[in-house]
């Protein structure tokens, strides 16, 4: 009996190895499966006087191949890789829309400016004024659909955003219910391998989404936590997820990850603590990138607007009215916040205001404990300007922008700021007749008669900066919105116009205006002293919203007069007068986008995006590799073999031959015996 038992247990045995080899095999491409061996022990041996007679084997267990610790450093590493590919994949979509060519924004910019040289050439042509306007239509159609461009990737940012959520709950769920089952199995004291697989597999394409931490219990579950410290899964309870608005800033286009957990408010998942998955790289992509792209796209819209509109509104038409704004622009932005302030953004006014000044960020007003004083934070850098209170905020110029509260908020209240979020897909043309394009200089110059110098014209201009002589500063009428032309527009059409008369130490003294000339080389600008006033040769004088610049050195009693180019002795000469176009097609190679020129500025933009978007490829393939590598390593521990398994198909199926074969002879010895026993 002895010899027939060893037989059973071997061929027992040998069977079930060669059934979990099999197994192995049959699951060799099933995702997450780790790859079974069997465990076999010796039957404890039986006593005689002849020492102990071995018994057989049994199978122990069957053992599941797998590393905790790659396990869980591949899944760590794949989450990191799926948040940075999808963030690759989105600003490549992005980089797109940035793109050059003779079909790019660039284009329709540099077009829309070299467009002018053929008014200064013929100002009285309606064809090339018509084209100017043409071109300046395409470049507002552009900048819309550019802006459009970008709207449709935040809504499939968002609507993916929605369904990866969707897809996370649902995984949250079957992992709670193999925790159960795992549960159940663990109490017969063997390990569920399939379930264990499962589960792993599970958690898995979970971090595929948002990475987890992992914590086991001491029931054979598993607890799962996202962003730090909230259970997505306990126990045999799942917690669902969902994708919402901001709740700081509702209605700003912030995105974010938010656990709700059954009976309590909803809380928010700061996406820099969410760590890797696609969610996280979504969410860094809306609320980062594509804001720093709507903003690059929305400052170059805003300063073109405000240049051009600006020295629209200083010249003349056709027709010899004032011109109107040639785009329409953003006057003021309001806050957004839940809190009780309100207040909105304005460009600034001040003489000094350049669009150079813009910054493509969003802001945001931090409101001290007190309520009342606080700090305002550029956010594209954390650069902080504090303030004591909103009239000192409101006089305070930022960036260009002004901020102005008319309630003021509660303790440790955040107000956010988009000066740029809308400004491209607002703007468009609004000037379609050529004849209302305001080609010519409002003023015109001419040197005495009898000057004896030499005196010569270098340049003259109408700039509509004048002097408050209430508050002492110098201003630029009609910078902010631009909804009226600057005011005044001097000289008057009557009185002869400014005269500037020279003495002979070369200064000279001014009749026929209201006030001295600005200093605009001080910081801030300032009347100069006088009179007389000094004169320097090359550099512009500044009165009352225009400046004339001379060169050469001046006799005394050598004047130059400043008209009105209205004014009736001059009759229709306006008309044939280029000197604001000159101005606008001047504009093209004036600095204005972090110290590009606005021919430039769209290339500058173009870099921005560019080397974010190679950045992140960068940091994709890095993170890619890295994924691969602790695949890699995770599956040569439980990865199948095929040709190991096939080894051992051969080592089993002989030991199964050689247990049948110990069982047909321990047959034959019982036959032979019960026969002898029989006689």
């Amino acid at each position: 009996m002895g010899l027939l038992n060893v037989g059973a247990r071997a061929l027992m045995a040998n069977q079930v190895a060669l059934q979990t080899a099999g197994n192995n095999i049959a699951n060799v491409n099933t995702p997450g499966y780790s790859r079974q061996t069997v465990a076999l022990q010796t039957v404890q041996g039986q006593f005689s006087g002849a020492g102990y007679i071995g018994q057989g084997v049994d199978v122990r267990t069957i053992l599941r191949n797998q590393s905790e610790l790659l396990t869980r450093q591949a899944a760590a590493a794949g989450s990191v890789s799926a948040g940075d590919t999808v963030r690759a994949q989105r600003l490549s979509q992005l980089q797109e829309i940035f793109g050059g060519g003779p079909t790019g924004l660039g284009a329709a910019i540099t077009d829309m400016m070299n467009a002018f040289s053929d008014v200064v050439a013929a100002p009285t042509d309606l064809s090339a004024r018509t084209l100017v306007l043409t071109r300046m239509d395409e470049t507002a159609s552009r900048m819309r659909t550019s802006a459009d461009r970008i709207n449709e990737i935040q809504y499939t940012v968002t609507e993916e955003l929605k369904n990866s959520a969707n897809t996370v709950n649902s995984l949250a769920k079957q992992m709670a219910a193999i925790n159960e089952q795992i549960a159940r199995a663990t109490g017969n004291g063997q390990t569920p391998n399939d379930l264990l697989d499962q589960r792993e597999q599970v958690i898995r394409e979970i971090n595929q989404y948002v990475q987890t931490t992992q914590i086991p219990a001491d029931d054979g579950t598993i607890g799962l936590f996202v962003g730090g410290s909230q259970p997505l899964v306990l126990g045999t309870t799942a917690t669902e997820v969902a994708v919402g608005d901001s709740g700081t800033f509702p209605s700003s286009g912030q995105v974010k990850l938010l656990f709700t957990r059954p009976g309590s408010p909803a809380i928010e998942l700061d996406e820099n603590m969410l760590g890797g998955g696609s969610i996280s790289g979504l969410l860094r992509f809306n609320n980062t990138d594509l804001a720093e792209g709507r903003n690059l796209l929305g400052r170059m819209a805003l300063a073109i607007g405000t240049t051009l509109n600006y020295q629209q509104t200083l010249g003349l038409t056709l027709d010899g009215a004032a011109g109107k704004p040639l785009f329409a622009t953003t006057p003021s932005v309001p806050g957004l916040t839940l809190g009780t302030a309100v207040g909105s953004i304005s460009f600034t006014n001040s003489a000094s205001f350049s669009p150079t000044e813009f910054a493509a960020s969003d802001y945001e007003v931090r409101f001290d404990a007190t309520g009342v004083g606080g700090q305002v934070v550029r956010l594209s850098d954390g650069e902080t300007t504090p303030f004591t209170n909103i009239t000192t905020l409101a006089t305070t110029q930022i960036d260009g922008l002004t901020f102005n509260f008319t309630a003021t908020g509660t303790a440790n209240e955040r107000v956010l700021f988009k000066p740029f979020g809308t400004a491209a897909s607002d703007m468009k043309a609004l000037v379609y007749s050529p004849r209302d394009l305001a080609v010519a200089n409002p003023i015109n110059a001419a040197m005495g008669t009898s000057n004896s110098g030499t005196l010569q014209l270098a340049g003259l201009q109408a700039t509509g900066i004048t002097w408050n002589g209430g508050t002492g500063q110098a201003v630029n009428s009609g910078i902010g919105g631009l909804s009226m032309p600057p005011s005044p527009v001097p000289p008057a059409t009557t009185g002869g116009g400014v005269v500037l008369t020279f003495n002979a130490s070369g200064q000279f003294t001014l009749s026929g205006n209201a006030n001295p000339p600005i200093d605009m080389a001080a910081n801030p600008p300032q009347l100069l002293a006088g009179p007389p006033y000094a004169y320097t040769s090359g550099q512009s004088i500044h009165i009352d919203g225009w400046s004339i610049n001379l060169k050469g050195s001046p006799k005394a009693g050598d004047t130059v007069t400043i008209g009105n180019a209205k004014d009736a002795q001059y009759g229709d000469n306006y008309t044939r007068n280029a000197g604001n176009a000159t101005a606008l097609m001047n504009l093209r190679d004036v600095k204005m986008f972090d110290e590009s020129t606005l021919s430039d500025g769209y290339a500058s933009a173009m870099a921005q995006v560019g080397t974010r978007t190679q950045s992140a490829l960068f940091a994709s393939d890095l993170s890619k590799s890295i994924a691969v590598n602790l695949e890699n390593d995770r599956t040569a521990v439980s990865g199948v073999n095929l040709d190991e398994e096939a080894a051992k198909l051969l080592q089993y199926q002989q030991a199964y031959q050689a247990s049948a074969k110990m069982l047909q002879i321990a047959q034959s010895v019982f036959d032979t015996l019960i026969q002898n026993l029989g006689r």
